[in-house]
């Protein structure tokens, strides 16, 4: 079975260039458009990772993170940080956060893919995935 990845963006762009990236992969992918829709689909869907923006309408990505914290059924679901925030002090805080890797756009889908595989576990990147993505 497909390991489930949430993707939590208000751009929508950036939303369907990481799912696309990672469906042609093999991973099952789930949108949200903000914080409040994030909540509300891990509820649903419950995910393996989410890839997390930080600044997003309704709730900020790293409130979203304190309330996951507070949940012990999603105190440890992995979260990789995707944002324009690239401040030295910004980059700590997200660290401090409890993030798995945070990520700073723009960005390679290929870097995006690689720390995907190595926090779920899965093969590393290779010359077929690299094709399939076709950066």
């Amino acid at each position: 079975m497909a390991k489930k990845i949430l993707v939590v963006d208000d751009e929508k762009q950036i939303r369907r260039l990481i799912e696309i990236t990672l469906k042609r992969v093999g991973y099952d992918v789930v949108t949200a458009a903000d914080g409040v829709e994030a909540l509300s689909a891990i509820d649903t869907h419950h995910p393996d990772m989410l890839v997390l923006d930080w600044m997003m309408p309704k709730m900020s990505g790293i409130e979203v993170l304190k309330r996951l914290q507070m949940n012990p059924n999603t105190k440890d679901l992995p979260v990789i940080m995707l944002t324009a925030k690239a401040g030295d002090a910004d980059v700590l805080k997200g660290w401090q956060s409890g993030v798995y890797c945070y990520l700073t756009k723009p960005f390679n889908p290929l870097e995006l893919l690689a720390f995907t595989k190595r926090i779920l576990s899965d093969d590393p990147v290779d010359e077929e995935d690299e094709e399939r993505i076709e950066i």
